[in-house]
């Protein structure tokens, strides 16, 4: 059997869960040698590059830039790593890269400069700017604005269709963004609590080109870029050398990708220099783009406003508008406000953090790595930079309440059962001797079994100090809320105090709807109406490596199953828990099984048929629908086709074992050997024809 596709739950979430936040990650072992410094050297630029290095390595990063702005100039700038595997070119500070979600910030930038003209109220509905939006959900018309920048829209979160292409600039996931929104429901009651959602972000993009009659980029470039002079700083299809932008690469491949293209510009499609980042991040210090009073606005604990868990611990996240943070770690400690926005596309990370009080911002930006790990670079080039000011910064790192051991109440045994968040599902098996068993589903191998014990304070402690307990939140629902610290030598510590999910109702299935959704989690799927040059052709590579995951008896990952053809995501679990949930339909075509996934559709891989084998030529044509065309290798395998490919289309070829082995988008090949148990897929627009020619 191919192998390709068989985790389509591992496809779907790496792809929901770019631009965003990094899951916290807990420390891995690295070449501290690499990262070593005399210790008598503690000027900046030293301080700096050790920092730099430590989550270049962390994060397995091909190169990395960051930038410190203090009262307003950039005063310290540095590179890691290597520009290109194979071209001879010095790192200058110059490169751009990919910023994700910190593009976020630029459009609540933009947002709050409308509501000082007057042009938008923060808590207006959405619709009194975009009479057009509309949605298969009456609450829709409850969603104010303020709601779009504090991610408590209850929208369910990231239609990215179209959106992350290689090597294009494209308007399509802007333009269709309202008609896919016209059939989706809502997650939660607008306002009820904040969890990310990238598709608040493009909506606020919308109101603004509403509002201004400009287009989004446009409107940034007059009124933010321009007064700070920043030169740097682009999206997609704008006035930029394309070969300016840090290489990005898949694995060890030595191969350059082409442009990473991230076409969600107000969620995430940004590119900048870290100098210009740290410039519009210093920017936010002062009144230069807005009034105290949106700054404030801005930093306003949002997250508040809705369900959170009450605890005074730090934690990763902390809403405000448009931030990820307003009340980061470890400088909440000292009483000084630090700002801080991470994002991530599927290749460039980057990580802002602002010192309001103090006059500085740092920005980290990566090819390659993880956006929490460059985040916590640039807080220790601030605690750095802070030092020699003479201001001290609070590292310690928390630590648990005291407990101990104790015997558990009996009705803690009411706490077993299953739990789940948007990516993770857990099951969790309590003794009456107050041990509890945490496994995680979908990550058997990889993320084994944890043994928790009682303790006095009602929680659950394991031997490296883990800590989980389960509450009870006044909307009736149990959370298993956890807390932990990762130590990262040479960055710090993340400290991790959230609801991580939530428990899952029984959901007994009939014999028949048992039957419908059987083989779903596990069966083969392929991507049918992404556009040619998607990434979502070379994510499948990744997910054709997934584990095998278990599941939770009644459900598709966390989406409850409703009936034989749909499932539905109803958790509610504030941070990130619940972002991205997807409703499934399974739906019926000639015998063959699709699988719509918020307008994104997916056909049963075993459904493609062999392509021709020869002799003489043939074609692949693309139907009037536009749907991906998936043939099996069968026995054309070892045989050597040449394909001639139509403008604005492209092939993609992979092995029994589900890799990229060509691809005219990602090399430019045009003859390929057949690989055994392989797959191969033609991608255009209607009526495109392939020309397949196999060499004698």
């Amino acid at each position: 059997m191919n192998t390709l596709h068989t985790r389509w739950k591992a496809l779907l979430l790496a792809l929901l869960l770019a631009m965003s936040l990094a899951v916290p990650a807990v420390a891995v072992e690295t070449d501290t040698t690499a990262a070593e410094t005399d210790p008598a050297a503690t000027d900046l630029q030293t301080l700096a590059d050790t920092a730099a290095t430590y989550a270049a390595q962390y994060g397995g990063a091909q190169s990395l830039q960051y930038a410190l702005w203090q009262d307003g100039e950039i005063v310290l700038t540095g590179e890691v790593g290597t520009f290109s595997r194979s071209e001879n070119r010095l790192m200058t500070g110059d490169e751009l890269y990919g910023i994700g979600s910190v593009s976020k910030i630029y459009t609540t930038v933009a947002v709050m400069q409308l509501v000082e003209d007057g042009k938008i109220s923060l808590d207006a509905p959405v619709t009194r700017y975009l009479p057009e939006f509309q949605m298969a959900d009456e609450r829709y018309k409850d969603i104010t604005v303020r709601m779009l920048l504090n991610h408590s829209s209850g929208i369910l979160g990231t239609g990215l269709s179209g959106a992350m292409l290689f090597g294009e600039a494209s308007t399509e996931a802007h333009d269709t963004l309202l008609e896919k929104l016209s059939t989706q429901r809502l997650a939660a009651d607008p306002g009820a609590f904040s969890v990310y959602c990238n598709d608040g972000f493009t909506l606020a993009e919308l109101v603004v080109e509403a509002v201004t009659g400009q287009s989004f980029m446009d409107y940034v470039d007059e009124a933010i870029l321009t007064p700070l002079g920043l030169e740097r700083t682009f999206a997609p299809g704008g006035d930029f050398d394309t070969d300016d932008l840090a290489r990005i690469y898949r694995g060890t491949d030595p191969r350059a990708l082409p442009q990473d293209a991230l076409n969600a510009i107000g969620a995430g499609g940004i590119y900048a220099t870290a100098s210009d980042l740290a410039s519009f991040g210093g920017a936010l210090t002062g009144t230069e783009l807005l009034r105290q009073s949106s700054l404030d606005a801005m930093a306003y604990p949002e997250y508040s406003r809705g369900l959170w868990p009450d605890a005074d611990e730090p934690d990763s996240l902390a809403y405000g508008l448009g931030w990820d943070n307003v009340e980061w770690y470890p400088f909440c400690q000292s009483d000084i406000q630090a700002l801080v926005k991470g994002g991530d596309t599927l290749y460039y990370h980057a990580g802002l953090v602002v010192l309001p009080e103090h006059d500085m911002a740092a920005a980290v930006v990566s090819s390659g790595g993880v956006s929490t790990y460059n985040q916590l670079a640039a807080n220790q080039i601030l605690i750095a930079a802070l030092a020699e000011e003479g201001v001290t910064v609070d590292q310690t790192v928390e630590t648990l309440p005291a407990a101990e051991p104790a015997a558990m109440p009996a009705e803690q045994m009411e706490n077993a059962g299953y739990y789940g968040s948007t990516s993770v599902q857990y099951q969790v098996e309590i003794t009456a001797d107050g041990t509890m068993t945490l496994s995680t589903m979908n990550y058997p191998t990889s993320m084994p079994a944890q043994t928790f014990t009682y303790y006095s304070d009602g929680s659950f402690r394991d031997e490296y100090g883990s800590y989980i307990s389960f509450v009870e939140e006044d909307n009736g629902q149990t959370y298993l809320y956890q807390r932990a610290v990762s130590p990262l030598p040479g960055l710090g510590a993340l400290p991790v105090s959230n609801y991580a999910a939530v428990k899952l109702p029984e959901n007994p299935l009939s014999p028949e709807v048992a039957a419908a959704w059987e083989d779903v989690a596990t069966i083969g799927i392929l991507p049918m109406n992404e556009p040619y040059n998607s990434q979502t052709y070379l994510a499948l590579a990744d997910s054709s490596a997934a584990e095998t995951p278990e599941t939770v008896p009644g459900y598709v990952g966390a989406a409850r199953i409703v009936d034989e053809t749909t499932a539905r995501s109803e958790i509610q679990v504030p941070g990130v828990g619940s972002r991205d949930g997807v409703d499934y339909q399974l739906v019926d075509r000639d015998g063959v099984l699709w699988i719509d996934a918020k307008g994104s559709l997916y056909m049963d891989a075993a459904a493609a048929p062999e392509i021709y084998a020869g002799p003489g030529d043939a074609r692949a044509i693309i139907q009037s629908e536009g749907y991906t065309c998936w043939y099996q290798v069968g026995d054309a395998a070892g045989k050597t086709i040449t394909v001639q490919v139509p403008e604005d289309a492209g092939f993609w070829v992979y092995d029994g074992n589900g890799q990229v082995v060509a691809s005219s988008v990602l090399w430019g090949d045009t003859s390929v050997t057949l690989p055994e148990g392989g797959l191969i897929a033609f991608a255009g627009d209607p009526d495109d024809q392939f020309l397949l020619r196999y060499q004698d």
